[in-house]
């Protein structure tokens, strides 16, 4: 079977050079060149742009920023390429941008790679379930200070997976300050953390009368990330249009064991 080629967007970056590493022992995958504003030598082709790559590919691997976005959708849509949306940031328009291009192009897009997170949001999910609105649900993120975007895109698929629950009644209270009153029962409140050189931490906290139930996961390496991404890249290679995500991934990797 010949190997999944990856486009790898960011490829200067230090996600994109954790891909790169990983990809060194891969049997099933490859980066065929990559794309970045401030290129430098890093073993494979290296352009700033889309338009100046001439190598073949079957998924790119986006690990750069919402910037130029409208220009890599458009590269996999001409080139028929899937595409794994792995940065975070997205504004309104850049999301109603996505959903436009995933009726033509193969779209992988999760706020989080790490298999660990996924599950996270499983089980907040199933808790809120249980717990109902008897627990106050509280969300802390904590990342490196040089993270951009607050709450990160992590802290907020959890609070949206906890709020289907909720048939999306909560408002999201992003940090508190000075007199905001007693905390009301449709809220989930989201504080962001932003210090040194932590990877990523999220907590979710269900604080009820006289317990407190917590669900967290840490990610001590950015390497959880980069495999995720080749995961992914595997998976929607050949690959109808729409959007996917760590669940469609999961449940086909679970029917191929079952098999």
């Amino acid at each position: 079977m010949r190997k999944t080629r990856i486009i790898l967007c960011g490829a200067c970056g230090k996600m994109g050079g954790n891909v790169l590493s990983l990809l060194q022992d891969d049997a099933e995958a490859v980066a065929v060149c990559g794309v970045d504003l401030y290129p430098r030598e890093i073993g494979i082709p290296v352009y700033t742009s889309f338009a100046d790559i001439r190598e073949e590919g079957d998924v790119i691997v986006d690990f750069s920023s919402p910037v130029g976005l409208s220009e890599r959708l458009e590269y996999a849509k001409a080139h028929k390429l899937g595409i794994v949306l792995a940065s975070t940031g997205f504004s309104a328009d850049d999301l109603n941008l996505i959903d436009e291009y995933a009726s033509s192009v193969a779209i992988f897009k999760t706020a989080n790679l790490s298999l660990g997170v996924n599950l996270m949001q499983a089980l907040c999910k199933a808790a809120a379930q249980v717990l109902g609105d008897n627990f106050d649900v509280e969300i802390i993120e904590r990342h490196h200070n040089l993270k951009k975007d607050a709450p990160s895109g992590t802290a907020l698929m959890l609070a949206n997976s906890i709020n289907e629950v909720f048939e999306g009644q909560k408002k999201f209270v992003n940090g508190r300050e000075g007199i905001v009153g007693a905390r009301t029962k449709n809220e989930i409140g989201i504080h962001a953390v932003r210090g040194g050189t932590i990877v990523g931490e999220h907590e979710v906290m269900f604080a009820g009368e006289d317990e407190i139930i917590t669900i967290s996961h840490s990610a001590r390496s950015k390497r959880v990330f980069a495999a995720g991404a080749i995961r992914a890249a595997k998976f929607l290679k050949a690959k109808e249009a729409g959007m996917y995500e760590m669940k469609h991934l999961l449940a086909e990797e679970n029917t191929q064991e079952n098999m």
